[in-house]
């Protein structure tokens, strides 16, 4: 999956002020991103508040985004959940037009067992007629997809081509990355630690500090994949601030704010339960983006 190496961004949805989606700013964020020279874009992961989006809605975006996009750069589908046939159902209705891979989340709150999880991804890679990312985040979902289980999913099932791995655990990358096939893809899910997993052999990132700054997560990600480690620890070290503040308050609450600083979609507006964040992340958030700019361009 060629496609899928290097930088691609997790799309936060913009909201208008009265909480409907704002087409015009999500029109403008996607022309940012390619503009900017990101990879590949991912419509609807956790980032863009899926789970707080009716169906038609979902609907609404998936059609808008690949749309505009127009095959321009590789575009991904998130599709995922905790209510199995659900998913299948979504995935035999979807309609792949315009998109090369489908991001699933493992399933949340119910903690099922790895042969649950095994299960669960089995019926996705059955019913979906696009490659499928798996994708292992346990500080959201309560659970953690075990190596051995993403190998196994990876070995015997040929569509399922790669993983979003945010679980923290480089011994888990490492498991992964010595026993999974060769053409499987490790994806990083965690902006801070994108060098050290590249490094060890993760192929790119899914970010989300990328909405904001995909240049800077692009140049970092290129540079990685090319050995190019001194050149990249200065633009992983500059986003590093930002980073956390992006994730102190809620995710996407943080770049959400940023992306309305840098004038790419007009309002923070997130949906409840989430909020947008306080006056002093505010605050604190512009002053490591001054930090930021009198850093040398990358």
């Amino acid at each position: 999956m060629n496609e899928l190496q290097g930088a691609g961004v997790a799309l936060v949805t913009p909201f208008n002020v009265d909480g409907t989606i704002d087409f015009n700013s999500l029109a403008g964020l996607i022309e940012y991103q390619i503009e900017q020279g990101m990879d590949y874009l991912v419509s609807l992961g956790t980032t863009g508040e899926t789970a707080t989006l009716s169906a038609q809605e979902r609907k609404q975006v998936f059609e808008f985004t690949a749309k505009q996009i127009n095959h321009r750069v590789p575009l991904v589908a998130g599709i995922g959940g905790n209510n199995t046939l659900e998913v299948v159902e979504q995935l035999k209705a979807f309609n792949t037009e315009g998109f090369c891979a489908v991001l699933s989340v493992s399933p949340y709150y119910s903690k099922p067992s790895q042969e649950g999880i095994y299960q669960h991804y089995k019926a996705i890679a059955t019913a979906s007629n696009l490659p499928v990312i798996l994708y292992n985040v346990p500080g959201r979902t309560g659970s953690s997809v075990s190596a051995a289980t993403t190998v196994r999913l990876a070995k015997e099932y040929s569509n399922i081509v790669a993983t979003k791995e945010a679980s923290g655990s480089f011994s888990q990358f490492s498991e992964i990355l010595r026993d999974k096939p060769k053409e499987f893809l490790l994806i990083s899910g965690d902006d801070p630690i994108t060098l050290p997993m590249m490094a060890l052999g993760a192929s790119g990132i899914i970010s989300v500090v990328g909405n904001a700054y995909p240049k800077k997560i692009q140049t970092l990600a290129s540079h990685c994949a090319k050995g190019e480690y001194q050149q990249a620890r200065p633009i992983h070290e500059s986003l590093l601030k930002l980073i956390d503040l992006c994730f102190v308050e809620g995710n996407p609450c943080g770049v959400k704010f940023i992306l309305k600083e840098l004038g790419v979609i007009q309002s923070d507006q997130v949906r409840l339960p989430l909020v947008p964040v306080s006056t002093s992340t505010q605050q604190s958030i512009r002053v490591a983006m001054a930090e930021l700019t009198v850093v040398s361009e990358f």
